[in-house]
Formats: C-alpha cells, sequence, structure tokens
C-alpha cells in the first residue's frame, strides 16, 4: 500500500489527513497540552520558515520551467540543483514536515509530534520513492550524482 501511495494521495491531503490526526490527538488528550506563549511563537516562527522554504522550492521549479506536479514526476523536464534543491532534494515535503511540527507545537500536545513524523514516514515511503525512480530514468547519471551531493531530507 504504502508504494503506491504517489498515485493516489497527493502530498498535499496527506499533510492534511496527518494535521487532522494530529488535532485528534490533541482533542483527544486535552490533559497533556502544553500552554506556553513561548511554544506558539516558536511555532509562528517555524511556520514562517517553512512557507519561506516551499515558496521559494515552487518559485525555482517555476523558474527552471519544469514540472510541480508530485503526481506525474515523470514530466519533469530538467533536473533542478539550484535554490533551496542544493540543500535538500525534497525541499517542499521538507516545509510540510515543519509545518505540521509549527502545527503541533502551536497546540501544544506532545502527541501531535507524532503527525510530523507520520508524514515523514509515509511521504518518504510511498512518494519519495516513486519520483526518484522517475528522476533516475529521467536523468540517470546525472540525477545519481545529484543525489551523491545532495541529502533526501537535510
Amino acid at each position: 500500500m504504502l508504494a503506491t501511495l504517489h498515485r493516489w494521495m497527493p502530498p498535499p491531503l496527506l499533510a492534511a489527513l496527518c494535521a487532522l490526526g494530529g488535532w485528534a490527538l490533541h482533542r483527544a488528550w486535552p490533559a497533556a497540552r502544553l500552554d506556553s506563549a513561548t511554544l506558539r511563537g516558536l511555532a509562528v516562527l517555524l511556520a514562517l520558515a517553512a512557507l519561506g522554504l516551499m515558496l521559494a522550492a515552487v518559485w525555482t521549479l517555476w523558474r527552471a520551467r519544469t514540472t510541480v506536479d508530485p503526481l506525474h514526476p515523470q514530466r519533469a523536464s530538467r533536473l533542478v540543483e539550484g535554490g533551496p534543491f542544493a540543500r535538500s532534494r525534497n525541499p517542499i515535503y521538507l516545509g510540510d514536515a515543519l509545518l505540521l511540527l509549527a502545527f503541533a507545537l502551536w497546540l501544544g500536545q506532545p502527541l501531535a509530534l507524532l503527525a510530523p513524523l507520520l508524514f515523514v514516514l509515509l511521504i518518504d515511503r510511498g512518494q519519495i520513492r516513486a519520483e526518484e525512480r522517475a528522476l533516475q530514468q529521467l536523468f540517470g547519471a546525472e540525477y545519481r550524482a545529484y543525489c551523491a551531493r545532495v541529502r533526501r531530507w537535510l
């Protein structure tokens, strides 16, 4: 099932479902909540950084005139190695995970930290692996060299 996740679950929907799960845990165990202005401030800063990262990645893909559609990685017209892609092969998914972490901090619910962990596991196994296979087929040795230089997440 994880291996075919990329065919039927768009990553933004997966992130939203993970956020919903974190919120459900927050509602189910209110006594575990940590109410802190510091946590909320950190959550806002983290969310802004995540959104900035994601926007920079989308802008970089757009400027390279290649696809942003994660459900069709075979439509990539070029391998993008600049901007945020020079530090992470998956800056948009990293941004999603950071947004989920920010949401858990905003809720102040330690159990909600399971949401970004679950997202990373599912997106790594169900989406990223499929994208990597498609990019390997499209760009061969150039993609392998890129993978050797740049880590999947950070």
